[in-house]
């Protein structure tokens, strides 16, 4: 396990570092609490915690099992949250998890596969004092604020790569690299929606249920965390029609182009009959044919099929075939 930081704070100030196995005393002042921050940790580690802060044992193995859905859980006066972290990594989208066990003195934070340390909201929060001062539960909106302020810069991304292949689209045919392309955001988006929807019920929870170690005035924060996701899951949700349009446009604009080229064949094929028929009637090479023996004959037919070629190409052309 690494510790990334484990404080005892009092009135928002950072007192003094603790170990994971040291149960301070805090006062009844939510002022005064214990902020532990730990990465992949062993079984053996988080037992010692579980032990130290008295945490539910079924909460402990979902910490360590790292697989689940966003969701809180209450357990006597302690709160357990898991929030699914992203990044993106190899032209993908990877997942990771953080698990948050809230009691009244304390907030221990265990991750795993984020690619995002919280030692610089750790900073930011320690700069102000008089947020820091106000208890865990603000601690713990900071912490899932810092979460969801994760997925945006992840969909403005994507869009920018969507918006980028909707133009593409119009230029010309999508290769089929384009096309696998477009089927991999698009299960890229449904796996984030996965994510996103328990997330927002997280949020909502923290807004409109009496929770243990959260004060009333703490809600309209968490209302805030609450829009972010929302916002996110707005921008997927038009990212995924987009997609849709994107492809079955490109469908659109192949058949159409495929059409023209098609009339475009027909016409000349046409076109190119006359004088292939009249041609094929004057070789064939009869004794009794009369106009074989015409003088001017030769000329007259040449002029017959350019009259008729011209007149069929002047029609096709308004017929917008050529």
């Amino acid at each position: 396990m690494t510790v990334i930081a484990a404080y005892l704070y009092r009135n928002g100030q950072r007192v003094r570092p603790v170990a994971i196995d040291e149960r301070v005393a805090c006062a009844q002042d939510k002022s005064e609490f214990i902020w532990i921050g730990v990465a992949d940790p062993s079984p053996g580690e988080m037992k010692t915690l579980a032990r130290t802060y008295n945490l539910h044992p079924l909460a402990v193995e979902d910490a360590i099992n790292a697989n689940q859905l966003p969701k809180v859980d209450v357990y006597g006066d302690q709160l357990f949250v898991v929030a699914r972290t992203a990044h993106i990594e190899d032209d993908g989208i990877h997942y990771g998890e953080t698990a948050l066990f809230i009691g009244q003195d304390h907030i221990i934070s265990v991750r795993h596969g984020s690619a995002r340390a919280h030692l610089k909201l750790r900073a930011e929060l320690e700069a102000m004092p008089q947020r820091l001062a106000q208890g865990v539960d603000y601690v713990a909106h900071a912490i899932l604020d810092f979460i969801v302020d994760g997925y945006l810069p992840i969909i403005e991304g994507i869009e920018e790569e969507v918006l980028a292949m909707e133009q593409q689209m119009l230029d010309h045919f999508l290769g089929r690299e384009e096309v696998t392309r477009i089927f991999t955001l698009r299960r890229e988006l449904i796996r984030f929606s996965r994510i996103l929807v328990p997330m927002h019920e997280v949020a909502t929870k923290f807004v409109k249920i009496d929770l243990p170690c959260v004060d009333p005035e703490a809600r309209l924060y968490f209302n805030d965390v609450r829009d972010h996701v929302r916002r996110v899951q707005t921008m997927v949700d038009d990212l995924r029609e987009i997609l849709n349009s994107v492809f079955e446009s490109s469908n659109l604009l192949e058949q159409q182009r495929t059409g023209d080229i098609t009339r475009q064949l027909a016409a000349w094929a046409a076109i190119l009959a006359v004088p292939t028929a009249i041609a094929g009637i004057y070789g064939m090479n009869f004794e009794h044919m009369p106009e074989l023996r015409t003088r001017y004959g030769y000329f007259v037919v040449l002029g017959v099929i350019a009259v008729i070629c011209a007149i069929l190409y002047t029609r096709f052309k308004k017929l917008k075939w050529l």
